[in-house]
């Protein structure tokens, strides 16, 4: 393994990045805003197909917090708005490889 290739995967953050992409709830947001300038919490919940009150308890206390405390994204609690945020071209590269690369993965993939 070249030693860039080897630099790149035992990036210190590159866990944390693959954490927060681990959820399909948080990829679905990050990807929506990958095209667009920002979104409504209730249009990232309708696209999750999770309407439950549950999905919106997760996405409100959960995902959008920890989107929002990366850096990733900016989150306007009083009027549900979600943009980028100041450290989203971070997650981007592992983005556009996800985007990019989807014909490539198996259909049941998550």
């Amino acid at each position: 393994m070249a030693d860039v290739q080897r630099e790149v995967l035992l990036q210190r953050g590159l866990d944390e990045k693959i954490a927060i992409l681990s959820k399909r709830q948080r990829r679905l947001i990050l990807l929506t805003l990958q095209h667009n300038e920002e979104k409504q919490e209730s249009a990232v919940l309708f696209r999750s197909g999770d309407e439950t009150e549950d999905g919106e308890i997760q996405l409100v206390h959960n995902h959008l917090p920890r989107l929002e405390a990366a850096g990733y994204i900016e989150w306007n609690q009083d009027t549900g708005t979600i943009s980028k945020g100041p450290n989203y071209d971070e997650i981007k590269p592992l983005l556009d490889l996800m985007e990019n690369h989807a014909d490539e993965l198996p259909s049941d993939w998550p």
